[in-house]
This record gives structure tokens, C-alpha cells and sequence, in this order.
């Protein structure tokens, strides 16, 4: 979905596949059939954009047919479908039944994820529509806390330079420029956009720069605006947002907000769970451990990374953050000047909320995602974007 900001630039609204796990290229030519295509449907649009996943084997075949790459595009095309923003961040096996920290890896010290990252900074060439000239790739938070060394650190700001490199070669050679975009995530070494500025300010290229996730800035419990300003007075670029909102429960200390919280607990994805306090930030990596005894202080609200639906919040005691999207999208798109061009509902949990609240099927996915977008497009319009055919 395209809008005409005010100030006449174009921004693009879509919403990210890897709700629709698939690890080959023929899985990915299958969501668009049986779940893309008809969330375009369902909005009554003639064209959707989409945020691709692309696991490792669909990347790397993508990246040395051109005849398969071709393939994808003409398919997307008769879908009525769009890509500008390809989600980077998982590797391989975001649908497998236990994911967690295997998300993680590899990470920005290990060469598999330039390597990675660069075809899918070639493939994302060959999939821009004809009108357009500018893509971008969401990518890990360089990597998981506990494991990082000043060694890997090293390594992974010159992985970064190198990318760089990389495509500032591929605009010379096809006239299409791909930004990539560091995902701050809770439990992260880049855990808040404030720890993204050091290591991209040391990289201090314009093709390298931040994707917001809205759900991981609310559960960091960081202002929008004051988040949103440090990056910009840094020159550090918004290469993407991604509109996402967190689990939010306002007193944790009471057994019923507990209980509920509970049913959040599933096994599949790691939910991080943040408090503020008189002392600062407290975490812990799973939702879980934070309901565990007082591993978590209660005393003031808790926030946990699931990435609950947009347009339909939990039934209290809970809630989620979609006030924080709200913010951080005003100030996002909502002045003289768009900080982003590209905007990607990722809501990757439908099928890990409690049972009573996962879909039933195919239609009722489909019935929740186009609700999603609905909602994102209702917030841009408010902001004075106009839809675009």
C-alpha cells in the first residue's frame, strides 16, 4: 500500500511474511497464493505490499537463478503484490516448533550473516518494481548479549564496513540503492536505539542505519521522541519501522494479571519481559522467568516482547502498547519531513496466542492480518497521508 505524505514523498506500508513461515523458494510462491493474495483481496486493493522472509535456501536460490528471481517477481506482479523491505533478521527455521534464542544466530561476527545479508541485497534488486529505486533489509541487533566478545564486536564492525561496501557496489552496478537496518530487540547487544548509536556512528554510512521496531521500543519502556531525536541529531537513518505492539500489564503484582500473563507463557518464541523502576530497567529473557518468584520486580508495570494483534488488544487485566506505536508513528511520518519511507506491520505470534485467540485456518489469518493493515492505514490517514491506488 502506498500514501502521498504532504510533503509529496512516498511511503509505503506493508506487512512482513514471516507470519507465514516457509524455508524453500517454493513455500515462499505459496504464501503469496494462499495467504498474501487474499489479504489484498480482503482490503479491496489492486496492489499490497509485502515485507518478505527469506530463509537461507530460498535467498540463496533466488540469488543464483536469475531465472527463479525472475519467476518471483512475474509471480508477484500477477498476485498484485509489491516489494520494497525484505526482513533479514531470521536465518533459517523461524517456524520450527522451539525457536527462541536460535533467532540469534548467526549473528554480525560470523560471516554467514554478511553473506547472507548480501544476497539478499541483490535479490531485493531484482524484486523492487520498475518505479522504484530504493529497498531495505531489517537485520539482527549485531547478536545476543551473553555470547558477545570485544572480539566478535570487531568482527562485526568490519562485517558492517564490508557491507557497506557491498551496496554501495550494488547501487553503482543496477541503480538501486538498499539501506540495511540494525533491529534493536531487549536482550540484545543493540538492545535500544540508544545502543545503536555508538556502532553505527563508527560504520557512519548512509545505507546502514536503524529499523524501529515499535514493539521492542515499548517493551525497552524508551519515549518514541526522545529515541526518535537522538537518532536523528546522530544522522543515524530510520532505514524502516516495524508497527508491532507489546504485552502490557499494569500491575504485576496481583495474582489475576499473573494468570493472565501466564497464558502469554509459550514455548516457541522468547518473549522478553522489562520493568522500570526507582533503580532502572529490570529484564529477564522469557516471560516465564519473569513470572517465576521475583525474578522481576512487580512493583511498577511490566512489559513482555510478544507481538500481540494491532486491532485487537488482550481482554484485561492486560493491554498492549499500541499507544507507543501511535507516538512513535506520528512522530515518524507525522511532520513536515517522513523519518522513514518504508513502514511493515510484523504481528509473527498469531499461531503462539493463547489457543482461544489463534486463528482457525487460512480465512481467519487472513481476516486478522488485512484488519491490521486497516488500522495502520486509518493511523497514516489521520496523520494527513493520503492512499494511494
Amino acid at each position: 500500500m502506498r500514501f502521498r505524505h504532504p510533503d509529496g514523498t512516498t511511503v509505503h506500508l506493508a506487512y512482513c511474511t514471516n507470519v507465514h513461515p516457509a524455508e524453500t523458494l517454493d513455500g515462499v510462491l505459496a504464501q503469496l497464493r494462499d495467504h498474501c493474495e487474499p489479504v489484498r483481496r480482503r482490503l479491496g486493493r489492486d496492489r499490497l505490499g509485502i515485507g518478505l522472509w527469506l530463509a537461507k535456501d530460498a535467498a540463496r536460490a533466488l540469488d543464483t537463478d536469475p531465472a527463479a528471481l525472475r519467476g518471483l517477481r512475474a509471480e508477484l506482479d500477477r498476485r498484485g503484490l509489491e516489494v520494497v523491505t525484505l526482513n533479514g533478521f531470521p536465518y533459517e527455521g523461524f517456524g520450527a516448533e522451539e525457536v527462541k534464542y536460535r533467532v540469534y544466530k548467526p549473528d554480525w561476527a560470523d560471516p554467514e550473516r554478511l553473506d547472507h545479508t548480501t544476497a539478499l541485497a541483490r535479490v531485493l534488486t531484482g524484486l523492487l518494481p520498475d518505479d522504484l529505486t530504493e529497498g531495505s533489509i531489517s537485520t539482527l541487533p549485531l547478536g545476543w548479549r551473553t555470547t558477545w566478545t570485544a572480539t566478535r564486536a570487531d568482527a562485526a564492525h568490519a562485517a558492517l564496513l564490508t557491507l557497506a561496501e557491498r551496496l554501495d557496489a550494488l547501487a553503482d552496478l543496477t541503480g538501486r540503492s538498499v539501506r540495511v537496518g540494525l533491529e534493536p530487540e531487549p536482550g540484545c547487544i543493540v538492545e535500544t536505539t540508544g545502543d545503536a548509536l555508538a556502532p553505527l556512528t563508527a560504520v557512519g554510512h548512509p545505507r546502514i542505519g536503524v529499523c524501529v521496531d515499535t514493539c521492542h521500543l515499548a517493551t525497552s519502556f524508551e519515549d518514541p521522541h526522545t529515541a526518535l531525536d537522538a537518532l536523528a541529531t546522530a544522522h543515524v537513518p530510520v532505514v524502516k519501522s516495524q508497527l508491532s505492539a507489546a504485552l502490557h500489564a499494569e500491575h504485576p503484582h496481583l495474582p489475576s494479571v499473573r494468570e493472565a500473563l501466564a497464558a502469554f507463557d509459550e514455548p516457541r518464541f522468547l518473549h522478553q519481559t522489562r520493568t522500570v523502576g526507582t533503580t532502572g530497567r529490570h529484564g529477564t529473557d522469557d516471560l516465564g522467568q519473569a513470572l517465576a518468584g521475583d525474578a522481576l520486580p512487580d512493583t511498577s508495570p511490566w512489559r513482555s516482547h510478544f507481538h500481540v494483534p494491532l486491532h485487537a488488544a488482550p481482554a484485561a487485566p492486560l493491554t498492549s502498547t499500541l499507544p507507543v506505536l501511535k507516538d512513535a508513528l506520528t512522530r515518524l511520518v507525522g511532520g513536515p519531513h517522513p523519518l522513514t519511507r518504508h513502514l511493515e506491520v510484523e504481528t509473527y505470534t498469531w499461531q503462539a496466542l493463547p489457543p482461544e485467540l489463534r486463528p482457525r485456518g487460512r480465512s481467519q489469518l487472513a481476516d486478522g492480518i488485512a484488519a491490521e493493515l486497516a488500522l495502520a492505514r486509518d493511523l497514516l490517514t489521520d496523520l494527513g497521508l493520503k492512499e494511494l491506488p
